[in-house]
């Protein structure tokens, strides 16, 4: 393990933990386990190994590409609010426009 000493105490005020004082002996132990498993891991040689994705040799099976289910606009465009002015209603008064509902711009 590294030498670090390892403040507890100010680890678990910037992980927003409360540990109480029974608790702290083990979490101490517990992060001195982790930093130990860890240095164990960078010493390992991993020079010329790929990096996996999965470590199964498992194919993924995709479905066909093509459409299930369709949307009825015009049915879900017919509960959009009346528009504010009418120059910028669709069909209806609604505020859609070309499939499109309008909003207030939000950016000058």
């Amino acid at each position: 393990m590294a030498a670090v000493e390892i403040k507890i105490d100010h680890l678990a005020r910037l992980a927003a933990m409360q540990l109480r004082e029974d608790e702290r002996p083990g979490a101490l132990r517990d992060l001195k386990r982790i930093i130990e498993m860890v240095d164990r891991m960078r010493a390992v040689d991993v020079e010329g190994v790929s990096p996996l994705a999965h470590p199964l040799d498992a194919a993924v099976r995709l479905r066909p590409d093509e459409v299930t289910e369709t949307v009825d606009r015009e049915h879900y465009q017919g509960c959009a609010p009346v528009a504010a002015d009418g120059a910028s209603a669709g069909a209806g008064g609604r505020a859609v426009r070309d499939g499109l509902y309008i909003v207030p711009r939000a950016v000058e």
